[in-house]
C-alpha cells in the first residue's frame, strides 16, 4: 500500500436471507431486545396473507422471530416451508390446521399462552376465531440457516418431501399431553398454556429457580421455561447465540455485557423478548411483586434427546457464582426493588476476594 493510502474497509456481503427478507417488504426489528411484542409495528405480509414483522436480534442469522397478527375472523394463507418453527400465542384464540399431502387434516385449537410447532415441511394454516379482535403470535424459525444454506427461496418454500418420521398424521399427534424425558424435560407437540405448566426445581441456575424444557415435533429448535420468585435474581451466564427469551409474567430487567465493557440494562415485562449475542454475558433480575416466568426458544442439537438439554449440559455455557459477581450488581438490584416496591429476599452474597 502506498504511503497515505487508506486500508480497504471490508463490508459484510448481503446474505440470501437478507435479500429475501428485504423482498418480503415488512418491518424489521433489530438489536438486543423488543420491549413489547403486543405493540410491535406490523404491516401487510402477502406471503402470510396477514400482517407481520421480522424480529432479528443478537446480530446473527441462525434463527429469527416473526410477529404475525391475524385480523378479526381472518386466516393466513396456507403455509409450507423447509425449516422449523415454534409458535407462541401472544393474544387471541383460534386454531391451526395441519396436513401432509394425501393425508387427512388435523386441527388444534389454541389460545393465549399456547405453544406448538408445525412439523417440518408439512402444510398448515392459522385461523382467528374471534370476529372482534385480532390474534397475535410470535414464531421463532431457523429460516436464516436454511435460506443461506440452500440459496434458493423457491426451494425452501416449495419442496414437497414428506418427513413421515417427523409427522405421521396419527390421531393424537397434537392432543397427546406428552411424557417426561428427564426430571426437567418434557416431550410434547402442543402445550395449551405454558404460563400454567408445572415446572421443576432447578437450583443450579439460582435461588428459587424452577425450570422445564420441551422437545417438540422432532425439532432441532428447542424450548425451555424458567421462573424465579420476587426478590430474587439469576446468576450471570453466557452461552451460544440464538435464544429468544420471551417474558411471560412479572417485571424486571436484564444486564448484558461483554468482558471489559460496561453493563447495559434493559427493562422487561410481559410481552418483552430479548436475545443475547454470541458469548455475551447476561443476567436476569425480578423487581416485581410476583414471580417472573419466561420462555426461551433456541437452537438445540441434532436429535431430540440432545436438543432438549440445557445449554450447560450441551457444552456451550459458562456462569458466574453469586459470590464471584461484582458487588455493584447486588447494589443496583436492591435499588431497583425499592423503586418498584418489591422486597429483596436474597441475602447479599459473601463475596470471594479475587485479588
Amino acid at each position: 500500500m502506498e504511503e497515505g493510502e487508506q486500508a480497504p474497509r471490508w463490508r459484510r456481503r448481503e446474505t440470501p436471507y437478507q435479500r429475501w427478507q428485504k423482498e418480503e417488504g415488512i418491518p424489521v426489528v433489530a438489536g438486543s431486545y423488543v420491549g413489547d411484542l403486543y405493540s410491535t409495528e406490523v404491516a401487510p405480509w402477502p406471503r402470510i396473507g396477514q400482517a407481520g414483522a421480522f424480529v432479528n436480534l443478537a446480530d446473527q442469522e441462525q434463527d429469527d422471530g416473526w410477529v404475525i397478527e391475524i385480523a378479526p375472523g381472518g386466516q393466513t394463507e396456507v403455509l409450507h416451508h423447509f425449516f422449523e418453527a415454534s409458535t407462541y400465542i401472544l393474544t387471541g384464540h383460534g386454531a391451526t390446521t395441519f396436513w401432509q399431502e394425501g393425508h387427512p387434516k388435523q386441527t388444534v385449537e389454541w389460545g393465549r399462552g399456547s405453544l406448538f410447532s408445525p412439523p417440518l415441511n408439512c402444510y398448515y394454516q392459522h385461523f382467528n376465531h374471534d370476529g372482534q379482535h385480532p390474534a397475535r403470535m410470535f414464531t421463532v424459525t431457523n429460516a436464516p440457516m436454511m435460506i443461506n444454506l440452500m440459496r434458493s427461496v423457491d426451494w425452501v418454500f416449495g419442496d414437497s418431501y414428506v418427513f413421515a418420521d417427523r409427522y405421521d398424521g396419527r390421531e393424537n399427534y397434537f392432543t397427546d399431553p406428552g411424557k417426561r424425558i428427564t426430571k426437567r424435560e418434557w416431550a410434547t407437540n402442543f402445550v395449551p398454556d405454558v404460563r400454567t405448566f408445572t415446572l421443576e426445581d432447578n437450583p443450579g441456575r439460582g435461588i428459587g429457580n424452577v425450570r422445564m424444557g420441551f422437545a417438540m415435533a422432532g425439532n432441532q429448535l428447542a424450548a425451555h421455561m424458567s421462573e424465579f420468585p420476587s426478590g430474587h435474581y439469576k446468576q450471570g451466564h453466557w452461552h451460544g447465540v440464538g435464544a429468544h427469551v420471551i417474558i411471560l409474567s412479572g417485571q424486571g430487567y436484564s444486564l448484558l455485557w461483554f468482558d471489559g465493557e460496561e453493563r447495559r440494562k434493559v427493562d422487561w415485562k410481559d410481552g418483552s423478548v430479548l436475545s443475547p449475542k454470541e458469548g455475551e454475558w447476561h443476567q436476569h433480575f425480578n423487581t416485581g411483586q410476583e414471580s417472573s416466568r419466561y420462555l426461551a426458544i433456541r437452537l438445540g442439537g441434532l436429535d431430540t434427546n440432545w436438543s432438549s438439554r440445557a445449554p450447560a449440559e450441551a457444552g456451550f455455557y459458562s456462569g458466574i457464582a453469586y459470590d464471584h459477581e461484582d458487588p455493584a450488581i447486588y447494589d443496583l438490584y436492591a435499588s431497583e426493588c425499592t423503586r418498584n416496591g418489591a422486597k429483596v429476599v436474597m441475602p447479599r452474597p459473601n463475596y470471594v476476594a479475587t485479588g
